[in-house]
């Protein structure tokens, strides 16, 4: 009974929504039924139109994820094990952190114009940074007691950085990887609402909102929100494989 207690405020919205419609309470137009937003699904999926854009928009988010982690490994690396590279790089980077993600948009779009590698720049900074912080802290704030056994036992610093430091991190580390994937993703949206050219399922909505057809606002809502809740799932999955790999809790 407990896994479906989450389906129940959907189904309410669903039922409130199908009887909004169906007693015409909105007469604008603008609220649309969900037979006619399923209507419109069964037209996208069985048109293609979807998997083209779906593909774009996780073309787009998997590469500025990949990018932006793995550069947000690096630096996080150093920041958490480097007293000297904190003091180098730290402050620089927790001005940049400071910045809005949206705010890069007007200077990414002057460097690298609208297309997908603009967009692509644009995701790998929404990863970036959650993969960083906890990077850095995950590897900083390692137990004293795990150091003092590592002493105890003639660890080198290769040895300890292997054996004690980075198992110790790993579930900060998944923590800064997970959120930067859920950030390129709403990431993702954003770019392609704010940098229209091309395809992708932001301009789905676009398209939706520009000729008022609400059912195709609704779709990509729906495809959005379905796709991004896949994305944890998997996210989670993967977290909970590696760390038994690892031996982690």
């Amino acid at each position: 009974m407990k896994d479906y207690r989450g389906w129940v405020l959907p189904m309410l919205a669903l039922g409130v929504w199908w009887l909004a419609s169906a007693q015409g309470w909105s007469p604008s137009g603008l609220l649309v039924s969900p037979e006619k937003v399923w209507a419109t699904s069964v037209q996208e999926v069985s048109s293609g139109h979807l998997w083209v854009a779906l593909g774009a928009s996780l073309a787009r988010d998997l590469s500025g994820f990949f990018i932006g982690a793995g550069l947000g490994l690096v630096l996080g690396g150093v920041l958490g094990l480097s007293p000297l590279g904190n003091r180098l790089l730290g402050p620089s980077f927790n001005t940049f952190k400071q910045v809005s993600l949206f705010a890069w948009i007007p200077l990414i779009s002057v460097w690298f114009g609208l297309g997908d590698v603009a967009k692509v720049v644009f995701l790998s900074l929404a990863a970036l940074v959650p993969v960083v912080v906890n990077t850095a802290d995950g590897l900083r704030n390692v137990p004293l007691p795990l150091l003092e056994v590592a002493k105890v036992y003639g660890y080198n610093r290769r040895q300890t950085l292997l054996l004690v430091r980075l198992p110790a991190a790993l579930p900060s580390i998944f923590t800064g990887l997970y959120l930067g994937l859920i950030y390129s993703w709403l990431a993702t949206i954003g770019a392609e609402y704010l940098l229209v050219s091309g395809v992708g399922i932001g301009n789905t909505l676009i398209d939706g909102s520009e000729h008022f057809q609400m059912d195709l606002v609704l779709f990509g809502m729906v495809v959005i929100g379905l796709v991004g809740g896949l994305l944890n799932s998997l996210a989670r999955l993967a977290e909970k494989r590696l760390q038994r790999l690892y031996g982690t809790p």
